[in-house]
Order: C-alpha cells, then structure tokens, then sequence
C-alpha cells in the first residue's frame, strides 16, 4: 500500500502511498505523517503549500482496511480507489511485476497548480464535516428534517427507525439508514457496532424515536397502553444512551439532543401515558448532563409543539381541531404567541444548532421550540 497508487490522478483522492497500522493506530498515524512530511520536503518547491498530513487509507495488519475521509461522499471514493488498486497490483504482480511511477512525478500531480489554487481559494468545511451523528426516528418527520439538516452540515449520519419505506433512496447518500428496534438492547448493539465499523466512532446524537398513544383518561387508562408508551418515549432512550456512552466519550466534542414534547412543562387531559413519559426522558436528559459533563459531552433538550407536517396531524385532524375552536385551519397552524407555523425543519435546525459549536458551553438546557405556548410561558 506504500509503494504508490495505481494511476497518478489517484493521489488527488488518496495521496500517493498509505498507512501501515499495526496494534498502536495512534503510532500509525505519527509514521505516516512523518513520512509524508519528507515526501513533501524532498519534492517541493518554495512556491508549494503542503497538504494535510493525514492518511486517506491504511492497511491494519491482521485486520483488514481503514479508510479515512472528512465525509462520506469523499470515504466511498477512497474505498473504491483502494479496492481498485489492491486488485491491480495483485495481477500485475501474478503477470510479471508491478512498478508504481518516480514519487517526484506523483508530486507533480498532487501538487499541480490549479490543485495548489483550489486549495487557496477553498471555502470553509461545513460546520460538521467530520463528525458521526446518529439520529432515531429518523424515517419521517423531525427525525427525517434532522437527518437533512445534520447532513446539510456536512456530518455523516446514521438514521435508525424500525421502517424505511424508501430506505437509503430518500437519504440520497447523505445517510446509512438501518433498521433498528430501539426498544430491543440487541438491536441496538448491533446497529452501534455497524456504525463504527463504517464510520470509526458516534460524536452527536439525536434521541427522537417516540409515539404519540391515543387519548385516554386515567380512569380509561389500561396497562397494556401506559406500558407502551413508557417503553418507546422512556426507556428506549435509556437503553440507546447506555448504549451510546463508551462511544460518545471517545467522540469529538460530543454532544446529544433529546426530543422532548411541550407536554413536559404544559400537560393536557388525556395524555398521561405520553406526558409521564416524555417528563422522565426530559429527567434522563438533565441527570445525564450531570453525569457525563466531566467528559466534555453537552446534553440538552428541545420541546417542540404543534409540529403539522408530521403524521400525527392529518388533515381530519386539523380540521376537526380547527372546528372545534371555531377558526380556520390556517388560523389554528398559527395560534401561538408568535402568530407563526411550526415545521419538524423549525425543530431540526434548533437541535442541530444545539449539537453545533455555537453552544459548545451549553448542557442541560430545555428549548421550547412552539412559537410560544402561552401555558408554557
């Protein structure tokens, strides 16, 4: 894997020769860089900037290939840049040898000019490229805005829910969809262990999956209801953040949001499988930001209200809603203090300015997201 890429334009992509990881992955990367370094200083000239020194693929001796990459778009051409190449060199070496061109002209073309200007005149890294989200809850509504909204940052996300009727067609390579129970601890596991062997690690989480039950009094309440909501809207998250904790500890800058509900601070009638739930989740949220802000991981809360593109709100519904109160379904979208509409956008981009470096000083925190809700205020 040192002895040079399969053609010269390949060192655009993967760098003109990759790593060698033996047990230590750290002292892999010191070697490379410093190999790098005087490959960079035997060949350059004055006027050259040097790239970064990271590697973009690497053997693990007894393991198999790691790949490297800010994203996962650029991650899938390294893969199959060093699959391609691996394959080469095999044959070539089964047909009578394999020679890689002089390191002087696989610099030249790293290097080239219009390469060495783009790299000038390159605009800033979107705010989390590099990182790894995981986002439950993921195949439509707030789940699916915050899977578009993480990945228009640039971070590479996972988005689990336990259907995706499109599956990875609707994530359009931004994200790896899995099917995942989170209610089930081994479902989880095994959705976990797929994420770090694609993507290395878990920085950022979006705790989201839940269910709304149908209404009911106390006096109505049956077991089997109070139950299932307290399984989906509580307990999976305990499980899913039990589950997450050795990974988010080692990510960068790690940082989880929990969906919570305007229920919590503003319960109605009806409602007290789902509120009861949602106000433990909004406890779980603020212990876990006690107990896990020694390790630099933030954890806050969004309270979303009134959200009419989810599938909750029907049209029957919105309509029967807007009668009973005697004013237009328009006019119902927009009954809170702020006179405005809420969208499960609204709420993605407020949970992921919550994961982002603007409140990298902020845990524990509960964000009501309702366009002001007169009995939360």
């Amino acid at each position: 894997m040192q002895r040079g890429p399969l053609t010269p334009d390949h060192t655009i992509h993967a760098k003109p020769f990759g790593a060698v990881f033996k047990n230590d992955l750290l002292a892999g990367l010191a070697h490379f860089s410093s190999q790098y370094q005087s490959y960079f200083d035997s060949h350059s000239a004055d006027h050259h900037q040097r790239l970064d020194r990271m590697p973009r693929y690497g053997a693990w001796l007894g393991k198999g290939m790691l790949y490297l990459a800010a994203n996962n778009k650029r991650l899938q051409i390294i893969a199959d840049i060093s699959r391609h190449t691996i394959a080469a060199i095999q044959q070539g070496e089964a047909l009578g040898g394999w020679t890689a061109l002089p390191r002087q002209d696989l610099f030249d073309v790293e290097y080239w000019e219009l390469e060495q200007a783009k790299l000038k005149s390159a605009a800033a890294s979107p705010e989390l490229e590099g990182k790894i989200a995981l986002v439950t809850g993921a195949a439509s509504g707030i789940g699916a805005a915050c899977v578009a909204a993480l990945a228009a940052r640039g971070a590479v996300v996972v988005a689990l829910d336990s259907s995706f009727p499109a599956a990875d067609a609707a994530m359009d390579g931004a994200a790896l969809a899995l099917q995942c129970d989170i209610t089930d601890d081994g479902a989880i596991a095994s959705a976990l262990l797929e994420l770090v062997r694609l993507f290395g690690g878990l920085d950022l989480l979006v705790s989201n999956a839940g269910s709304f039950p149908a209404s009911a009094t106390i006096a109505e309440m049956d077991d089997a209801r109070w139950q299932q909501s307290l399984d989906i809207n509580l307990s999976a998250h305990m499980k899913l953040l039990r589950a997450c904790a050795p990974y988010l500890s080692q990510g960068f800058d790690p940082a989880v949001v929990f969906v919570g509900s305007k229920n919590v601070p503003a319960p109605g009638p009806g409602a007290a499988a789902y509120s009861v739930a949602k106000a433990g989740l909004a406890q779980l949220a603020r212990i876990a930001a006690l107990e896990w802000g020694s390790e630099g991981i933030r954890v806050n809360t969004v309270h979303p209200n009134a959200v009419y593109d989810t599938a909750i709100w029907t049209d029957e519904v919105l309509a029967s809603r807007a009668a009973h109160h005697g004013v237009s379904v328009a006019e119902y979208k927009r009954s809170n203090v702020l006179g405005t509409e809420l969208q499960a956008a609204d709420v993605a981009e407020t949970v992921a300015a919550l994961l982002g470096a603007q409140f990298d000083k902020t845990t524990g925190a509960q964000i009501p997201v309702d366009g002001g809700n007169d009995r939360v205020i």
